[in-house]
């Protein structure tokens, strides 16, 4: 019962994560989008960091920690698709 219940757990959270990636990356480029509508150009993100001051290597950190989760999730599922396979055994519920 305590098993079914961590898988459920985890699965849950890998969902929750992927939904933050999704929610996150989606964010970007609406942003992008909506500053060329008003502007006519893209904004120079690196520019806009740098006015952040001290903030800017924060911010730089969780883009680079949401970057490595991404590849750490993405390497996961596919170690978990080719090596794994598709090993789901039946319930005993």
């Amino acid at each position: 019962m305590e098993q079914v219940e961590t898988k459920r757990n985890n699965t849950t959270m890998s969902a929750m994560l992927w939904y933050a990636i999704f929610i996150w990356f989606a964010s970007s480029l609406f942003s992008q989008s909506l500053y060329m509508a008003f502007n006519g150009v893209p904004y120079d993100a690196l520019m806009l960091l740098q006015d952040l001051g001290p903030l800017y290597y924060l911010v730089v950190g969780i883009e680079v920690a949401v970057w490595i989760t991404l590849g750490v999730l993405l390497l996961k599922k596919i170690v978990q698709k080719t090596w794994f396979g598709n090993t789901t055994q039946p319930s005993m519920a």
